[in-house]
């Protein structure tokens, strides 16, 4: 009896500890039109725990979505945010400017804007203006507000935290995207995302609550060839009424249009505790993490500045389970493992819940399947080692002593398709779309446009974790010409313990490059004909290990269709504006030469 009567005392006398320990069973939702300081109002939905005994902090997550949640919703199952549901969170979704039940007008990825034009609204002081209402108008909130989102709802995440109302106290974006011409969704490396950009323009832009393209048949591989030039998409179909389409037209290459619209252009530094999170995996967001992670910690003197990258397509961190991506397995829940690291940020930043410690990197290593943690990012340790092509197909740590090369003819009637057919709608049932980025690449080994250089079977482990870099040395008989790079771990012949798995080429990274860009992305230039040329192709950050008994490739194409546009080939002004006639065939050559290497950097840990 004594000991009850002590733990009652020492409960009723430590709040933190009632706090942490009670449990949330039920949250009432209501809605609200919040009003901005030019006086739209945004549609707000607010749901609140119903048991609560003490204030809580706010989450909020703004989005072109919709942020209408029915009387179904129950966000102690949503599994993204369900650990932090459980010990009382206020959480707040909002559609953004423009967007389903908001008031205003939406443009895609419009840039901040305020600091330049005083009396200007934009994302950042529509978020200034929410977080101000709902911390005077929601009752029993602390006074803490954090922001989260993953793609979309991620960049506004970012711009959100950019000259913070004060209640702000942190910021996750997680798959944001940083620039819309150098990577991420509509362009990499210049070269257009046909089949996203159409397709998500279309349905962003068509309809305020979203619409999705009539397409007339499942697999769109032939219909987009059909398509021909891209002149034709509003000529036959969105004539002239969706901007963003409209924008990349008037806009081929690198002006001031998508330099101002760059997130590095108007987002400098962390100005609260920012944490980035993304996928190696990631089929729309990719880069935005990584970039955006190193931009900011250029002037993270205030150490604020954190990232966590897994083995994720777009968003699979906030599901249920993340076990595995198409067949490739991670041998534990991931998405489990960043939810408790969520959950530890948000309670530290927003309920001073535990000790404030965080690694500046927790990065996922693929092949061994452990979670590592770093204190830099890239690590500093890694040593770079080159793995070069050669003219016999093979690649090696060996630079070649000989002269050679290798050709291929490459036809845009005929391109490479970037998985395997049917190729279905980005977004439709039953699509792919969310795997290919670890789709076995066997199904294009053989094509004769499709040069692969294989390396011999490994004798140890060999981790590679950062930046990878791809030197390409290349000429072609036409103007211009895309190039495709993979690095490929090919699984051993036989495996007896995972048969499927038996000769798997998995693409552990891969990236585009326009050629017309090779001197500048802003001043495009043709190539010359049959003249040798270094590309540089960033294919970005992995954590991988390449297990003993495995081999590396280094894999090269000129077309990866429909998610990129066939490139004509001959040089023209403005490739939205080609003819169909000028689409060629053309013989491309990689060099494999003492003094024209084509290598691939491999930042390689001890």
């Amino acid at each position: 009896m004594k000991k009850h009567f002590l733990l009652l005392l020492f409960m009723l006398n430590c709040s933190v500890f009632v706090f942490a320990q009670t449990e949330i069973v039920a949250y009432d939702k209501t809605t609200a039109m919040i009003p901005m300081r030019d006086g739209v109002k945004l549609f707000t939905t607010i749901i609140t725990p119903k048991n609560s005994n003490s204030a809580v902090p706010i989450l909020m997550i703004r989005t072109p979505y919709s942020a209408e949640r029915g009387d179904d919703f129950d966000i102690l199952k949503w599994s993204y945010v369900a650990n932090m549901a459980k010990e009382g969170y206020i959480f707040i979704i909002q559609d953004c400017r423009g967007k389903y039940k908001s008031e205003g007008k939406m443009e895609i990825h419009s840039p901040l804007t305020h600091a330049q034009k005083p009396g200007s609204v934009d994302e950042s002081t529509d978020t200034y203006d929410s977080i101000d209402w709902l911390t005077k108008n929601v009752k029993n909130n602390n006074g803490k507000v954090g922001l989260l989102g993953i793609s979309y709802p991620g960049w506004l995440a970012l711009v959100g935290a950019v000259d913070p109302h004060p209640a702000l106290k942190t910021s996750s974006e997680q798959a944001c995207m940083s620039d819309l011409f150098l990577g991420d969704d509509f362009h990499h490396n210049g070269a257009f995302r046909l089949s996203y950009g159409m397709e998500y323009t279309y349905e962003i832009e068509h309809e305020k609550s979203g619409s999705t393209f009539p397409f007339p048949q499942y697999d769109l591989y032939d219909w987009y060839l059909k398509l021909g030039s891209l002149k034709n998409v509003n000529d036959k179909y969105f004539h002239n009424q969706i901007p963003t389409w409209n924008n990349f037209i008037k806009h081929p290459n690198y002006d001031e249009f998508w330099k101002k619209n760059s997130t590095l252009d108007y987002v400098s530094k962390a100005q609260v505790p920012m944490l980035h999170v993304g996928g190696y995996y990631d089929q729309e967001d990719l880069m935005g993490p990584q970039l955006m992670y190193s931009h900011m910690e250029k002037k993270d003197k205030a150490n604020q500045n954190y990232i966590c990258l897994g083995p994720w397509n777009h968003g699979q961190w906030s599901r249920d389970n993340a076990e595995s991506l198409g067949k490739i397995e991670f041998g534990s829940n991931t998405a489990a493992w960043f939810q408790t690291l969520q959950k530890k940020w948000f309670d530290y930043y927003l309920k001073g819940i535990g000790d404030g410690k965080f690694d500046e990197a927790n990065a996922f290593q693929t092949g061994s399947n452990q979670w590592k943690s770093y204190q830099s990012w890239p690590p500093k340790e890694a040593t770079i080692q080159k793995l070069y092509a050669s003219a016999d197909n093979t690649c090696s740590f060996t630079k070649p002593t000989k002269i050679g090369s290798v050709s291929y003819t490459s036809d845009p009637a005929k391109p490479v398709p970037y998985r395997t057919q049917p190729i279905e709608m980005t977004y439709g049932e039953g699509s792919r779309w969310n795997s290919w980025h670890t789709e076995d690449q066997r199904f294009v080994y053989s094509r004769p446009d499709v040069i692969s250089f294989r390396g011999d079977t490994l004798t140890e482990d060999l981790t590679v974790t950062g930046k990878i870099i791809a030197h390409l040395m290349a000429s072609t008989t036409g103007t211009d010409a895309d190039w495709v790079v993979k690095l490929i771990d090919e699984y051993p012949a036989f495996d007896s313990k995972n048969l499927q798995m038996s000769g798997f080429q998995l693409p552990v990274a891969m990236e585009v490059f326009r050629g017309r860009f090779h001197k500048s992305f802003t001043n495009p230039s043709p190539l010359i004909p049959n003249k040798p040329e270094e590309f540089t192709i960033d294919l970005h950050e992995i954590n991988h290990t390449f297990k003993k008994g495995h081999r590396l490739i280094i894999q090269v194409q000129s077309t990866w269709f429909p998610v990129i546009d066939r490139n004509p080939q001959k040089f023209v002004t403005n490739i939205f504006e080609a003819k169909d006639s000028d689409f060629i065939k053309a013989q491309h050559k990689i060099y494999c030469s003492p003094n024209m290497a084509t290598y691939v950097e491999l930042p390689v840990m001890k």
